[in-house]
C-alpha cells in the first residue's frame, strides 16, 4: 500500500535537482573545451568525418541527410539514377562485397553495378558520401479479357546519405559532377544501335566499318561535311540563342552505288549517334510522325532512304491520289521543322535519293534539308581511296591508265571495289579493273554508235521523205500549167 511516509523530503528533492544542475553545466563547459581543443588541432576535413562515423554508427539521424534517387518518374526514365548506376560502377573499392557484373555482346568493357543493399563510400572534395542500393520486388495485377493474372515488378532506387550541412555541394557540385561524368563514360563505351522508328526492342548493334577515312568521296566535300557536323555540335546555346531546334537536314543524292547509305554510316561512327530508320510505306496517318518523334532519344540519326519512291505523297493542297497511307507531304513537313520536332536535342535528319528532281522543292528549302550532298560517279582520287582500302596501295604504275578511264566514264565506286576485291593481288586486281572499264568503255561507245546509226538512219528517211515530196509537188505544178494554157 502507497505510503506517504516513503517519499523524499523536499530538502532531498532540491539537493538532486542542484547536483543535476551542477553536473550539466559540468559536462556543457567540457564539451565546449572539446570542441575548442578539436578546432585548434584538428582540420574542418577531418573534423566532418570523424562526426560522420560518430552520427552513422550512432543512429543519430538529426546531422544527416538522405536523397531518394528513384529510377523513374511515371513513365520517364531518371537521369540522375541512370547517371548515378554508370558512375558508381567505377569506384567500386575492395571492401565492397557484391558487384554485378554484365556484358553485351561486342561491348568493348565490363558493365559493374552495385547489388541490393549494398554500400559504397564515395569521398569528393573532402567530403564522405554513402549510397545504398534499394530493390523491392511488388505484385502488380493485370486484367486482360475478364482473365487476372499477377507479375513481379522491381522498384529501385538509390539513397544517398551525407551530413546536412553538406547538402548544398552535394546539389551544386557533387550531383552535376556525376552526371558529367557518366556522360563521358557512356560516350566512351557506347555502341551504336540501328533501330526502326516506332519499334521498341528490334534495335541491333551498328557494326557498319564506315568512316570518313575510307568513304570514296571528293575530298573538299568530305571536309565541308565534316566541318559542318562539327560546327552543328558545338552550338546547342546558338540555336537556343537564334530560337531554332537543335537539329540538322541533309539530303543525300546521286546515282546508285555512290555511297549513300555508307556516308550515313560514317557520320553515325564520327558523332556516335544512334540511327533510326523510317518507313513511310509503314504509316498510316500524318498523326505517326508525332508517335515517332517522341520515341526517338537524343543525339540520333533519322533517316529516310529512297524518298521518291517510297510511297506517293498526298500534295498539300488536297488533290490526292487514293491509297491506302493517309500521310502527306504537309505532314512529312511538320515532321522535319514543325512544332513537334523541336521535342528533342540533337538531332541529324538525313533524307536520300537517286532522283533529286522529283522531289518537292518544299522538301529542300533551308531549315529541313540543309545541306545537299552530291554523292558523284568515281573521281580519280576517290579510286585511290578505294585501292587504299582494299589492297593497300598508295600508287601504282597502273594508276594512270585508270584514273584516265574513270574520267572518260560514269562508274560508280560500288562498281570499283567489287572488282578491286577480286584478288588480294594487286597486279590481277588492276588488271582486273583496267579489263572492266574498258569493257565498259567499249560498252558505252557502241550504245553511242548504235545510237548515232538511229540518228542517221531516222534523218535518211526525213530526208527521203523531203525529196519524195518535193517529186510530188513538182508534178502537180506541171499539170497545173498544162492545164492553164
Amino acid at each position: 500500500m502507497f505510503s506517504l511516509s516513503k517519499l523524499p523530503s523536499t530538502t532531498s528533492v532540491l539537493s538532486a535537482y542542484t547536483t543535476l544542475t551542477a553536473l550539466a553545466v559540468l559536462v556543457r563547459t567540457l564539451v565546449s573545451e572539446v570542441q575548442n581543443m578539436t578546432n585548434q588541432l584538428l582540420p574542418k576535413n577531418l573534423q566532418d568525418k570523424i562526426l560522420s562515423k560518430v552520427g552513422f554508427l550512432m543512429g543519430n539521424l538529426s546531422s544527416q541527410m538522405t536523397l531518394i534517387i528513384e529510377e523513374s518518374t511515371g513513365y520517364t526514365p531518371n537521369e540522375v539514377f541512370e547517371a548515378s548506376n554508370i558512375y558508381l560502377g567505377t569506384i567500386v573499392y575492395p571492401s565492397v562485397q557484391r558487384v554485378k557484373i554484365s556484358k553485351a555482346e561486342k561491348e568493348k568493357k565490363f558493365s559493374v553495378t552495385i547489388s541490393k543493399d549494398e554500400k559504397i563510400i564515395d569521398t569528393f572534395e573532402g567530403v564522405e558520401l554513402i549510397w545504398e542500393l534499394k530493390i523491392v520486388e511488388t505484385q502488380k495485377a493485370n486484367c486482360d479479357d475478364g482473365y487476372f493474372s499477377s507479375e513481379k515488378v522491381e522498384q529501385k532506387w538509390f539513397e544517398l546519405s551525407f551530413l546536412k550541412n553538406h547538402k548544398k555541394m552535394v546539389l551544386d557540385t557533387y550531383l552535376p559532377f556525376v552526371l558529367e561524368k557518366s556522360k563521358a563514360i557512356k560516350e566512351e563505351n557506347k555502341v551504336i544501335t540501328l533501330s526502326p522508328l516506332g519499334s521498341y526492342g528490334e534495335s541491333v548493334n551498328l557494326h557498319h566499318p564506315s568512316t570518313f577515312d575510307t568513304l570514296a568521296m571528293d575530298p573538299e566535300l568530305k571536309q565541308k561535311l565534316m566541318d559542318d557536323l562539327n560546327r552543328f555540335l558545338m552550338r546547342r546555346d546558338y540555336y537556343r540563342r537564334v530560337g531554332k531546334a537543335w537539329k540538322r537536314g541533309y539530303l543525300l543524292y546521286g546515282p546508285p552505288g555512290t555511297g549513300k547509305s555508307s556516308l550515313i554510316a560514317a557520320i553515325a561512327n564520327y558523332l556516335k549517334f544512334d540511327i533510326y530508320d523510317m518507313e513511310l510505306s509503314s504509316l498510316r496517318s500524318n498523326s505517326d510522325f508525332r508517335r515517332l518523334l517522341v520515341s526517338a532519344t537524343n543525339r540520333s540519326i533519322l533517316v529516310i532512304e529512297d524518298i521518291d519512291c517510297t510511297i506517293e505523297l498526298e500534295n498539300r493542297d488536297g488533290g490526292a491520289h487514293q491509297s491506302e497511307s493517309q500521310v502527306t507531304l504537309s505532314g512529312l513537313l511538320n515532321f522535319i521543322d514543325g512544332l513537334w520536332s523541336s521535342c528533342g536535342d540533337e538531332r541529324i535528319i538525313v533524307f536520300t535519293t537517286n532522283f533529286k528532281e522529283r522531289l518537292d522543292p518544299a522538301l529542300l528549302r533551308p531549315g529541313r534539308m540543309d545541306m545537299h550532298i552530291h554523292m558523284s560517279y568515281c573521281t580519280p582520287s576517290g579510286f585511290k581511296i578505294l585501292a587504299s582500302n582494299y589492297l593497300g596501295l598508295k600508287n601504282h604504275c597502273k594508276f594512270r591508265e585508270i584514273e584516265q578511264l574513270i574520267t572518260e566514264l560514269n562508274v560508280t565506286p560500288a562498281e570499283i571495289a567489287e572488282e578491286l576485291m577480286i584478288s588480294d593481288e594487286a597486279d590481277i586486281a588492276l588488271d582486273g579493273l583496267i579489263k572492266f572499264l574498258n569493257k565498259k568503255k567499249q560498252v558505252v561507245q557502241n550504245a553511242v554508235d548504235e545510237k548515232e546509226n538511229e540518228i542517221e538512219e531516222i534523218n535518211k528517211q526525213v530526208e527521203t521523205k523531203e525529196i519524195k515530196k518535193r517529186k510530188g509537188n513538182s508534178r502537180r505544178g506541171g499539170r497545173a500549167r498544162h492545164k492553164i494554157f
